[in-house]
């Protein structure tokens, strides 16, 4: 069969299926392909920035930023992505960034809502990265925040290891309105499992924070469930929290568990996840870009807080 025929989708992992079955729904096929369609060879190539999703070396997954000028990301084939940059510096996902790792992407221009997903493995680890991408889809665009970023100076930071969740980092937690979720399937699932990188987006507040604990919503989405498929064979997660204000970024680890039929849950959510934070990473002003606030999605102004 060509890779380019479009009807090649691969099926849902057992995991995805036993979320859906929890669910009570579930997508009927997975629209995921072994390829990347022209149209999103296309879109990376446009992107400033890259969400990335690896593991570190006790197999936790780990979410990261790449960046660089728009076009920074290529597609030679259908198969592959180059990416012409490296972690930034002091980023703690960085040893993950190694030949023959997985590695789980996410490409979503703020400014459009467009969003698109791969995952694969690293190739090569040389002046930039090469991905060979095993799994291909696009996502719709609810729960996305407008934003128009403007690229600026930024200088080396200083890693911060937190022994928990700060002030500062709650306080970022619960404000924000969009961050990024890195999970993996479980050993044994085979081809049609790996590393995955999502998008998560509410209103500001969306994100409950008690304690070391975050209690977030699931809102409707595609009924993929890749991310709480993956959740429910392996709890491990990878988190990542921008300020777009200063640029700080914040890094988390953290191990999740799910509560299918919440009693009481905001507006708009179907479940609730639990993260049990257990490792935080701060780097303050190493986001390259300032950004202009635009508009809330018309989901996400339908969708309540905690």
């Amino acid at each position: 069969m060509s890779p380019r025929d479009g009807s090649a989708f691969l099926p849902f992992h057992e995991d995805e299926l036993a979320a859906q079955a929890l669910a009570g729904q579930g997508a009927g096929r997975a629209a995921i392909r072994s390829f990347m369609p022209d149209q999103h060879r296309a879109f990376f190539a446009l992107l400033p920035y890259l969400f990335a999703a690896t593991l570190d070396e006790n197999g936790w997954p780990m979410a990261s930023v790449l960046t660089g000028e728009p076009g920074f990301v290529q597609s030679p084939d259908p198969t592959t992505l180059h990416i012409a940059a490296r972690p930034a510096a002091g980023d703690p996902a960085s040893a993950g960034f190694a030949v023959g790792a997985g590695i789980g992407l996410i490409g979503i221009d703020f400014t459009t809502r467009r969003r698109n997903r791969a995952n694969g493995r690293l190739l090569a680890v040389d002046d930039g990265l090469t991905v060979r991408v095993a799994q291909s889809f696009g996502n719709c665009a609810q729960y996305i925040q407008t934003r128009t970023p403007t690229p600026r100076k930024t200088v080396p930071a200083v890693l911060e290891q937190l022994a928990g969740l700060d002030d500062t980092a709650r306080a970022l937690v619960a404000s924000a309105d969009t961050f990024f979720v890195a999970s993996r399937s479980r050993s044994g699932i085979g081809a049609e499992g790996g590393l995955d990188m999502s998008h998560r987006g509410g209103r500001p507040g969306f994100v409950g924070v008690q304690g070391d604990t975050l209690v977030i919503p699931d809102f409707r989405g595609n009924r993929f469930y890749n991310t709480l498929g993956n959740l429910l064979g392996d709890p491990r997660a990878g988190l990542i929290f921008i300020n777009f204000g200063s640029g700080d970024i914040l890094q988390l680890q953290g191990t999740a568990t799910i509560d299918w039929h919440p009693i009481d849950a905001p507006a708009g959510s179907e479940r609730l996840w639990r993260i049990k934070v257990e490792r935080a990473w701060r780097r303050r002003r190493v986001f390259p870009f300032s950004w202009s606030f635009g508009d809330y999605a018309p989901t996400t102004l339908a969708t309540g807080i905690r």
